[in-house]
């Protein structure tokens, strides 16, 4: 993929065949075209909303590093975290604080990044996610690591496209 700022984000190699491998790789590539989307645009842009449910640029970025923490540490690791659902505010809308920075974001946003590679380093696909952190030990199924990737690069895939659209809307900026 090539961005309106010419910037070039080839996709994972075709020739990848390791399902855990390949499932990284798109993560990576959703993380570097969520980022592509933002690039350039100035704080007022990101903090303004031009869709009717009123979410900005800058509450989705938000929403997807505590979504990826959200599955990844509190859910598959069962890590305590000190604020899974941080990305919620008032009326349990995304929020985002006039303090935080859409570079600062971006970072986090790469760092759990780092987070879930390394999670997944050498862990089978198969393996269920721990009890005690977001799923109870109460003998309701828990995810496997497997499910938990494919479903958080779900969620990136389906959210760039939604930046496509605002991105669009705000500057006639494509791809």
């Amino acid at each position: 993929m090539t961005t309106s700022l010419g910037i070039s984000l080839p996709e994972p190699d075709q020739q990848l065949s390791d399902p855990s491998e390949l499932l990284l790789d798109y993560l990576d590539y959703y993380r570097s075209v969520i980022g592509a989307k933002t690039e350039g645009m100035s704080d007022a842009e990101l903090r303004a909303s031009r869709l009717p449910s009123g979410w900005t640029m800058l509450e989705l970025l938000k929403h997807l590093v505590h979504m990826e923490q959200r599955w990844l540490r509190w859910g598959f690791r069962a890590e305590q975290v000190p604020a899974p659902w941080g990305d919620r505010g008032p009326e349990d809308r995304w929020y985002v604080g006039p303090e935080e920075t859409a570079a600062e974001l971006l970072a986090a946003l790469h760092a759990g990044g780092e987070h879930t590679r390394a999670v997944v380093s050498g862990t089978p696909l198969s393996t269920v996610a721990a009890p005690g952190g977001r799923f109870p030990d109460d003998g309701t199924p828990r995810p496997t690591l497997g499910w938990i990737l494919f479903h958080v690069l779900q969620e990136y895939a389906r959210h760039a496209g939604h930046l496509d659209i605002v991105r669009e809307l705000t500057d006639g900026a494509t791809g």
